[in-house]
C-alpha cells in the first residue's frame, strides 16, 4: 500500500472511530440526569441495563448473521441508522416505552462496536502502528460529544443529547455504506455454537489463574456499572456545573494512561498492572465517599481523572492478557469472551444491583450524606476484588509490549 493510500485509509477509519464513540458519549453521561428531571430516577438502572443486554446479544448476532451473510459495512450502516432512529424517538416517551426504545437503540448499536474495530483492523496497513492512532479518535469522539452536549448546549437534563446521538447515528450509518467492501468472513461455513459461545477459547485459555482472572474481571465490572449512570447525578446533586463535560476528564486521562501502558507492562508485568487498575476503582469510590458530605469538588474530579487507570489498566490490559494467551485460531473467540464477561454479564449484574441499592438508599431526597453511604458499597466491593486477585492470580505472562496499545 502506498503512503498516500495508507494516509487516506487511516483518515477514513479515524472518522469512523470518531463517530462510533461520539454517538455513545453524546447521551451516556447525561441519561441519568435527564431521567431524574423527567421523574424516572427509579428507572435509571433499567435504562443502563440496555448496554449489557446488547453486549450479551452482540456475539450471537455477529456469529450467526454478520459473519456469514452480509458485508460488514452494510450491516454496520443498517444497524447505525436503526439505532439512530430509536434514540431519536426515545425522548418522546416516558416510563416503559422510553426504556423499550432505548433498549432497541443499544441492541442495534452494541454490535457495531465490534464491527467498527473489525473494519479498522481490516483496512489499516500496520495494525500495531496505525490502529492505536485511529482508535484514539474514538476517545476524542466521546470527549467531543461531552463538550458539545454539556458545556456548549447545557443539555445535561434535556433530551438534546439523545437528539444529537440519533442524528450522529444516522450520519454514521450513511457513512458506513461508503466504506470499502468487506465480505462476510464466514460465508459458506457451518454455524457452530461452540464458536459463538467461545467454548474452544475457554478450553485453551483455562488455568487456575485464568479462572481468578475471569472472576476478577466479572466482579470488578459490577462496581463499574454504577459509574456512568450515577456519577453525573451525584455531581449535579453536589452543585457541580456541566457534569457530563466534567466526565470527559476521565476520557482525557484514558489517553495518557493508554500511552503509558507499554512502560508499565515492561516495568511491572501484567499482573501488577491489573492489580493497580483494580485498586484504582477502590480509590476512586473512596474519593467519592470522602468528598460527598461536604461536596469536595477536587475529590470528585480526582475520582473522575482516575478513569484512565480504572479502565485502561483493567479492561485494555485484560484484552492484552487474553490476546497473549490465545492462539490465532481462537483470538476472536477470546475477545468475544472478554466482551461477554465484562460488558455483558458483569455490568449487567452490576447495573441491576446498583439500581436496587440506589433506590433503597437514595429515595427521592438524594442528600450528600446518602451519596456517601451509596459510594461506600462499590468501594468495599472493589477492595475485596483487588485483594482476591492479588493473592489468587499467580500466572506470569509475557505480553507483546509493542502491541499493547492496539487493544484499546
Amino acid at each position: 500500500m502506498s503512503n498516500d493510500h495508507r494516509v487516506s485509509a487511516n483518515a477514513r477509519i479515524s472518522v469512523l472511530m470518531f463517530l462510533q464513540f461520539f454517538i455513545w458519549g453524546a447521551w451516556y453521561a447525561t441519561g441519568g440526569n435527564y431521567m431524574k428531571a423527567q421523574g424516572m430516577s427509579d428507572l435509571i438502572y433499567l435504562a443502563y441495563l440496555a448496554s449489557p443486554i446488547g453486549s450479551i446479544i452482540s456475539p450471537f448476532f455477529l456469529g450467526m448473521i454478520a459473519d456469514r451473510f452480509f458485508p460488514v459495512q452494510k450491516v454496520m450502516g443498517t444497524m447505525h441508522i436503526l439505532s439512530g432512529l430509536f434514540v431519536l424517538l426515545a425522548p418522546s416517551f416516558t416510563g416503559t416505552a422510553f426504556l423499550i426504545f432505548l433498549l432497541f437503540h443499544m441492541l442495534c448499536y452494541m454490535p457495531t462496536v465490534s464491527l467498527a474495530s473489525a473494519t479498522a483492523f481490516h483496512l489499516v496497513n500496520d495494525k500495531q502502528k496505525d490502529f492505536p492512532i485511529v482508535r484514539l479518535f474514538g476517545t476524542i469522539g466521546w470527549i467531543a460529544a461531552g463538550i458539545l452536549v454539556s458545556l456548549l448546549l447545557k443539555g445535561d437534563t434535556t433530551a438534546l443529547p439523545m437528539y444529537v446521538a440519533g442524528t450522529a447515528g444516522i450520519v454514521m450509518g450513511i457513512y458506513s455504506f461508503t466504506l470499502p467492501d468487506i465480505p462476510p468472513r464466514g460465508k459458506g461455513t457451518k454455524l457452530s455454537f461452540r464458536d459463538v459461545l467461545g467454548v474452544d477459547a475457554l478450553k485453551h485459555l483455562y488455568s487456575p489463574s485464568f479462572v481468578v482472572f475471569v472472576a476478577g474481571l466479572l466482579l470488578i465490572s459490577i462496581p463499574f456499572a454504577v459509574y456512568f449512570p450515577y456519577v453525573p447525578v451525584f455531581l449535579r446533586t453536589a452543585g457541580v456545573e456541566d457534569p457530563a463535560f466534567k466526565m470527559t476528564f476521565g476520557q482525557m486521562s484514558e489517553v495518557v494512561f493508554l500511552l503509558c501502558m507499554p512502560w508499565f507492562f515492561r516495568r511491572l508485568g501484567i499482573k501488577w498492572v491489573l492489580i493497580m487498575g483494580l485498586a484504582a476503582w477502590a480509590v476512586r469510590y473512596g474519593l467519592f465517599a470522602l468528598g460527598a458530605p461536604d461536596a469536595v469538588v477536587w475529590m470528585m474530579v480526582a475520582g473522575i481523572l482516575l478513569h484512565g487507570a480504572c479502565y485502561d489498566f483493567v479492561y485494555v490490559a485484560s484484552q492484552v492478557y487474553i490476546d497473549s494467551k490465545a492462539t490465532p485460531a481462537i483470538r476472536a473467540q477470546g475477545q468475544g469472551l472478554f466482551v461477554l464477561i465484562s460488558y455483558g454479564i458483569g455490568q449487567g449484574l452490576g447495573t441491576i444491583a446498583g439500581g436496587k441499592i440506589f433506590n433503597s438508599i437514595m429515595g427521592d431526597t438524594q442528600t450528600l450524606e446518602q451519596w456517601q453511604s451509596f459510594w461506600m458499597i462499590p468501594l468495599v466491593f472493589a477492595l475485596v476484588v483487588s485483594i482476591m486477585f492479588t493473592f489468587g492470580f499467580r500466572e506470569k505472562v509475557k505480553v507483546d509490549v509493542a502491541g499493547a496499545r492496539a487493544h484499546g
